[in-house]
């Protein structure tokens, strides 16, 4: 081998140590924010389900108690962009009571169409679901608040995640008697939105259903890595 060759083996070995320990000398954390906001807006799940001796029968039911409810919403100021039909079922209904020489047999069918809807206008929100209800809705799938316009809400909880992560890297730093250098990775671990809370449709003929949409949370995460100075 020739003394360039070997010199060239040499380095390839010995380079790569430093910068392996260099990695090494560093502080990982993870930090988190949340912003607390009034929600703007609410979107619901609701649908209309029915039992029918016959398939056709099931389907019509529904279908005709689904598009009632559309049109009750429309009148209510409810805009065709914020209606979107969600899932359409058709299952048989199983009679498993048989004696022990017979099987279970279909004693009918039921359907189900959900609808999604989004409410601009919370006042009305109590109003829209009693009108619902009382032309054919008899499920609620579930109900969720959130504002029209996140993304704001989302930069201010990134910024505390930031904060909150350089906030422990410091810590542990001093803790370790070492000096904090500056960032090497940053990466976002999740955004998290408010959550749909799970609902049983009530019928309320007299009133409007007594709605309180309080606060929604947006939250973010972040992961951060520190180079430690010396």
């Amino acid at each position: 081998m020739t003394p360039i060759r070997t010199c060239a083996l040499i380095l390839a070995l010995v380079l790569p140590l430093p910068t392996l320990a260099d990695a090494a000398r560093t502080i990982t954390v993870t930090g988190s924010g949340e912003v607390q906001a009034e929600p703007d807006m609410a979107v619901v799940s609701i649908g209309a389900r029915n039992t029918a001796p016959t398939a056709r029968a099931a389907m019509d039911l529904t279908s005709a108690a689904a598009g009632a409810v559309m049109a009750r919403l429309g009148a209510a100021g409810i805009e065709a962009r914020d209606m979107q039909t969600g899932q359409i079922s058709l299952n048989p209904v199983w009679d498993h009571r048989g004696g022990s020489d017979e099987g279970p047999r279909v004693t009918g069918f039921e359907a189900a169409i959900t609808l999604t809807v989004r409410v601009r206008d919370l006042s009305v929100l109590g109003g829209v679901l009693d009108a619902a209800v009382s032309d054919g809705a008899n499920a609620l799938g579930g109900l969720s608040f959130a504002v029209a316009d996140p993304a704001p809400l989302l930069s201010q909880a990134r910024a505390q995640a930031v904060a909150d992560a350089k906030a422990k890297a410091e810590e542990m730093a001093a803790a370790a008697g070492v000096t904090l250098g500056p960032v090497q990775t940053i990466s976002e671990q999740g955004a998290m939105r408010p959550q749909p809370m799970m609902m049983e449709m009530a019928r309320s003929a007299a009133a409007d259903m007594p709605i309180a949409a309080g606060e929604v949370g947006y939250s973010a995460s972040v992961m951060m890595v520190f180079a430690i100075a010396d």
